[in-house]
């Protein structure tokens, strides 16, 4: 009797952790809209010609947080990457391959302890997958060239889009506009 009842609880609890993280069709669409309507090129090159590495070229060119955030999906704690409270104005590029990600005027403060921005700098930049990692259902964000895993895009962000990505500063590098 006491097992089935633990059973039931733990049934109970993560279904309602599903529901309450799953996205609605809202996000899924403002989702769908980023990712098929953009011809963008980055620097001449097309945004599909990847940038292919072995984890050993990765190892020797990123620091060991860097490789964990970007190529193992790691995160970094709330409140201590190095840009979530950043707010000098440039650009926010890959740590990896250097793609110009996110103007650092769509950045945002969303409380949340990671940097967070309303849109990329081009929509095709960004790679997005689903994510159904830790029982929850998200949507990953990847850089579009060298498929380095960014952090995660949700819809409770501020207009114009009403998105908000939420990035690991640790997948990050800051280039300051010059004056």
């Amino acid at each position: 009797m006491k097992i089935s009842i633990v059973f039931l609880v733990i049934i109970s609890i993560t279904s309602l952790l599903i529901y309450f993280n799953s996205p609605d069709s809202t996000t899924m669409a403002k989702v769908s809209n980023l990712i098929n309507s953009d011809t963008t090129k980055h620097k001449g090159e097309s945004m599909n010609e990847k940038l292919v590495k072995t984890d050993e070229e990765w190892k020797k060119e990123l620091s060991q947080e860097q490789y964990r955030i970007l190529r193992e999906k790691g995160t970094e704690r709330a409140f201590t990457g190095k840009y979530w409270d950043h707010h000098e104005i440039g650009i926010y590029i890959c740590a990896a391959c250097g793609t110009e990600l996110f103007e650092s005027d769509t950045k945002f403060d969303s409380g949340c302890g990671w940097p967070s921005y309303f849109e990329p700098i081009e929509k095709n930049r960004i790679v997005y997958k689903e994510d159904k990692s830790f029982g929850m259902k998200r949507t990953e964000v990847m850089c579009a060239k060298c498929d380095g895993h960014l952090g995660h895009v949700f819809d409770d962000g501020p207009p114009p889009t009403g998105l908000r990505f939420c990035i690991n500063s640790g997948s990050l590098k800051f280039v300051l506009k010059e004056k």
